[in-house]
């Protein structure tokens, strides 16, 4: 089975065709939304850290800048720092040079003279890598070259009975035909992570599932925080969910049935294929900014309240299982299974419509989301700013 990619150097395959505007630190970030709108085909992220961090802070914020650019949605990356932050633009530059030969560029606004100085070259620089890019076709690739993120978010009472039970069935039939899939979100695990840790397809990976939901609650414990003041949020318990064990065996059902044969550190990227967890926080947006960075080309998101978030790099797919929801905020929404609510499919019948859905999206269709321009992302911190 096959979908029309674009073949990167480096042999993966991204789904877009993106130049991205990447912000070093806090600082850069509004120059480099002002250069994506100045370039057909750039886009930009906001970033809100990048300074006066403590080192794993650090190390976080460097490992999802450059895992975003290494993201193969991403043809080359024009990097923008201030000058003064703790990584400077040459070194995040040179990290991301290190490990592909994608076209990279970086300057510092303070040795550039000003704002508008940086932005004329940085501007300079994105054109010409979109053009470049726009030379690239796309071309069939083989499904096993796909990555697919699996989020939830805004979950009700239906996200566990149909939403995340259809999105299981498409994570099965990709993992079936070749391709990975990733699902996150370890607060989520606790109190099913036993029914979860059951599909390791090794002792190792079955003890290491457990591990990983037994060292965030110690994290949290360590700062004087439980993790069910936030889980199930307000909305979760309005939707008619109301303990945390019950929210995680709902998530869990999003990952489908096939072994797990990795679980990765938050913004790792996988070296296995198949299905695979990645140890990240429950907050969707964070969730999904770290799936991105480990290199995920599309993100399907259930959700039973509704959410409008995106991504500027890789499409989010919007996924509901409440009927209500759908028509109350349908321009957000991208695919409505609610008839498995309503006994008019089965979970099985909507999780074919999910993998049709999937490979339109990349082929090309856009996203609700994608249509907006949202880009949302939130880097996981490890303690306060410093």
């Amino acid at each position: 089975m096959e979908f029309l990619g674009y073949r990167r150097s480096d042999g993966r395959v991204g789904i877009r065709n993106h130049v991205l505007i990447l912000p070093a630190c806090a600082c850069g970030s509004e120059s480099c939304r002002v250069v994506a709108s100045q370039v057909r085909g750039a886009v930009n992220i906001i970033f809100n850290t990048g300074c006066s961090d403590v080192a794993a802070n650090t190390a976080m914020s460097q490992k999802v800048l450059t895992g975003f650019a290494l993201n193969p949605n991403v043809y080359g990356v024009v990097i923008i720092g201030l000058g003064c932050e703790t990584v400077p633009h040459r070194e995040l530059r040179e990290k991301i040079q290190a490990l592909t030969d994608k076209p990279v560029a970086s300057f510092g606004i303070q040795e550039e003279g000003g704002t508008l100085k940086t932005i004329e070259k940085a501007v300079r620089a994105a054109r010409d890598m979109a053009a470049a890019a726009s030379r690239q076709q796309r071309i069939p690739c083989d499904i096993s070259e796909l990555l697919m993120g699996i989020e939830c978010g805004g979950s009700d009472a239906t996200s566990g009975i149909a939403s995340n039970p259809a999105v299981g069935e498409l994570s099965d039939l990709l993992v079936d035909a070749g391709a990975s899939t990733m699902m996150s979100e370890t607060i989520e695990f606790i109190g099913g992570e036993h029914v979860l840790a059951e599909r390791g397809a090794t002792p190792e990976i079955h003890n290491r599932i457990i591990q990983i939901c037994k060292e965030y609650e110690e994290h949290l414990a360590g700062a004087g925080q439980n993790c069910r003041a936030g889980q199930p949020t307000p909305g979760n318990k309005a939707g008619g969910l109301s303990t945390l064990d019950e929210k995680s065996l709902g998530c869990i059902r999003k990952g489908g049935t096939r072994p797990v044969v990795e679980v990765v550190e938050q913004a790792a990227r996988p070296t296995k294929k198949g299905a695979i967890i990645m140890d990240t926080a429950g907050y969707d947006i964070s969730s999904v900014t770290s799936m991105v960075a480990g290199g995920c080309q599309a993100i399907v998101f259930t959700t039973g309240r509704g959410t409008p978030t995106g991504n500027a790099i890789v499409p989010v797919i919007k996924v509901t299982g409440n009927k209500l929801t759908y028509q109350r905020m349908e321009d957000n929404m991208d695919v409505d299974v609610s008839g498995i609510v309503d006994g008019a499919c089965t979970i099985r019948e909507s999780g074919k419509q999910l993998f049709d859905e999937f490979l339109e999206v990349c082929n090309g269709k856009m996203t609700k989301a994608e249509a907006y321009g949202f880009s949302d992302i939130a880097v996981d911190h490890v303690c306060r700013f410093v």
